[in-house]
């Protein structure tokens, strides 16, 4: 039986409009997958699957229909980014930051007019949209800037000095925190939607890693003027917990579990062949396939459990803010992550020294050096260490139901 690769596991029958938005996801990720390679060799942009997404109408499909998109749902989403994840790791992520970036827009910009524009914008004109949260000393604590807004009448100005904005150069417009004051405390956020003409960027160091190269993830000095209208009505404190880390845990995860379902294939593509070439006789891999579909079984189903949990209490403030749930959705993040590496390493093993290989077509090389980045660009050791004050407090379950 062939490994499901097309979308996550869900308790939904797919309808026409996930139909339609698989279909185009495919089509964007057929040429995602031509240029994998010279992306990740190149360390560039991976324009070419930018422009089919583009041309597939996928950069504006969570904003409400009222403002001209599609309303999808994040479970849509994350089959996007899942299938993008298997042609193209850096396409798959930079997707999967663009629409965490909408999501923290679309649920919380409370029908202030200035976004309502720029949300029209991004449906009509597909921009892609770039994320702004790590700055100076903070590094990666996203719950405290360093710069602030300042106030020059209907106007704000605001520099910071990102340590990583990806795909900055490229992207249309930026999401950034920012202090809401001089005077305020480092905790006291505000998100800020900017447009290109809203801003510039003096490059601070480059983009040169093991893998995700074509993410193009580099450090600016941000120097923004834009009208005070495009400070997000909300506080970050509230986006951060009711949309920033579930979307950005579940969207980043289904990436990574299309990368661990990417290399999955090629294992079993591996054992087939040899099975074939040797009179039905399995390989020496042969187990460790059998090793890595299960792994990947798990991590799908973890994220769909997740998925599901927070479809369940998007709308519940309270219950989305709950030490349990927070808890829960930033664990998913560090499970997942550690089952793809788990299952892209198990079928590197299954495909031996093929898989070892560069030059074969059974080669995971590059899905390794990719998936790698899932525990350390979002570091688990520090996700761990933050929790563990809110696991001593958290009662263990008493049943395997409650």
């Amino acid at each position: 039986m062939a490994i499901e690769t097309h979308r996550l596991p869900g308790t939904r029958i797919p309808n026409a409009r996930q139909n339609d938005l698989t279909a185009r996801a495919r089509a964007a990720a057929e040429v995602a997958k031509a240029n994998a390679s010279a992306v990740d060799a190149e360390a560039r942009f991976p324009g070419e699957a930018f422009a089919e997404l583009r041309k597939q109408r996928l950069l504006g499909i969570q904003v409400p229909q009222s403002l001209d998109g599609e309303g999808a749902t994040i479970a849509e989403i994350a089959d996007v980014c899942y299938i993008l994840g298997q042609s193209c790791s850096s396409t798959g992520l930079i997707y999967a930051m663009h629409q965490i970036k909408m999501a923290c827009i679309v649920r919380h910009f409370k029908n202030n007019p200035p976004h309502e524009r720029i949300l029209r914008r991004i449906v009509g004109e597909q921009l892609l949209m770039a994320s702004s949260t790590t700055e100076g000393q903070a590094g990666g604590n996203v719950r405290s800037s360093e710069a602030a807004v300042e106030h020059d009448g209907a106007q704000i100005t605001l520099e910071r000095k990102a340590t990583v904005i990806s795909y900055a150069v490229e992207a249309d417009g930026i999401v950034t925190t920012a202090r809401r004051a001089p005077d305020a405390a480092g905790n006291d956020q505000v998100l800020l939607v900017l447009l290109k003409s809203d801003y510039t960027l003096e490059r601070l160091q480059v983009w040169d890693t093991l893998g995700m190269r074509g993410t193009h993830s580099e450090g600016f000095t941000l120097r923004a003027r834009a009208a005070a209208g495009q400070i997000m009505p909300e506080p970050y404190e509230r986006i951060h917990a009711q949309t920033m880390v579930p979307f950005a845990h579940l969207l980043w995860g289904s990436v990574w579990a299309g990368i661990a379902a990417a290399a999955a294939a090629k294992a079993q593509a591996f054992v087939r062949h040899v099975v074939r070439q040797s009179n039905g006789q399995m390989p020496p891999g042969a187990a460790h396939f059998t090793q890595a579909v299960s792994t990947l079984r798990t991590l799908r189903g973890v994220l769909s459990a997740s998925l599901r949990s927070y479809e369940a209490v998007m709308s519940d403030e309270k219950a989305i803010s709950s030490m349990e749930f927070q808890a829960m959705i930033t664990l998913t993040k560090v499970q997942v992550s550690e089952l793809a590496v788990t299952t892209v390493l198990t079928s590197l093993r299954a495909c031996g020294l093929s898989g070892y290989r560069n030059d074969t077509e059974f080669t995971i090389g590059r899905l390794l050096r990719d998936v790698l980045s899932a525990p350390i660009m979002i570091s688990n050791d520090r996700i761990l260490t933050n929790l563990a004050t809110t696991s001593l407090m958290t009662p263990l379950p008493t049943s395997i139901s409650g």
